[in-house]
């Protein structure tokens, strides 16, 4: 499964939804809490994202290691890969959505992280973890994505920033793409084994079309439009 959160990352205002997407694994949760897309906040920024991730796994109750990847180095770090790849529940924090991708992109670290999705495992991105997890996303431009949403564009914040958002739409307004606007201490969880999609939390998630317009709340299921 995927989790693509709007915004709330480690914040007890999630507890509810992390607590669903665990109690959907097979076996014993094993979380690992990856920092990366704050990789150009400096150390004390990183640590901070990384030691909220473990408290707040751990408070949950499950077995949870930060793992610190930040810049491209680390995320070719094939000792950090091996550790990615023993877990079943993979988080990515918020930051900068261009920066993760490119630290991202074509690594060893990213493979383990793909491993753990197609294992069946759940990997949850916030923000500009789940920007990434579309096929463009824009910030400061255009940018192509790793397309684990197929004809997507994920718009985080969508309750918190609608001057910014508004010009998200405009430039996808054009295409073909189906945009997805997901609230805050909100997921989108994409389940590949099911057709359709489905909101947990407490907002919303807004699906945008070129001819359509349409709010989901939790409990509603999306039908994927692929």
């Amino acid at each position: 499964m995927l989790a693509l959160v709007g915004s709330g990352e480690y914040l007890p205002g999630m507890d509810e939804v992390d607590r669903t997407l665990l109690g959907r694994l097979t076996e014993p949760a094993r979380v690992v809490c990856i920092p990366a897309a704050a990789g150009t906040e400096g150390d004390a920024m990183i640590d901070s994202w990384l030691n909220r991730g473990v408290a707040h796994f751990t408070k949950l109750g499950v077995e949870t290691h930060g793992v610190r990847v930040h810049n491209r180095a680390t995320a070719e770090n094939l000792d950090f890969a091996d550790q990615i790849k023993q877990a079943n529940f993979v988080y990515l924090s918020g930051g900068k959505p261009s920066y993760l991708y490119n630290l991202m992109h074509d690594t060893p670290v990213w493979n383990a992280i793909l491993d753990v999705h197609h294992k069946g495992g759940v990997v949850a991105g916030c923000s500009a973890g789940a920007m990434i997890m579309g096929t463009q996303f824009m910030y400061g431009g255009t940018t192509d994505a790793f397309d684990l949403v197929p004809n997507s564009v994920i718009i985080p914040h969508f309750d918190e920033f609608p001057g910014f958002l508004s010009r998200i739409m405009r430039a996808f307004q054009s295409s073909n793409r189906t945009m997805y606007g997901i609230d805050g201490y909100t997921a989108l969880v994409v389940d590949p084994t099911k057709p359709h999609y489905e909101v947990l939390g407490s907002g919303g998630v807004t699906v945008i079309t070129k001819s359509d317009r349409t709010r989901y709340i939790s409990g509603d299921t999306i039908q994927s439009k692929i």
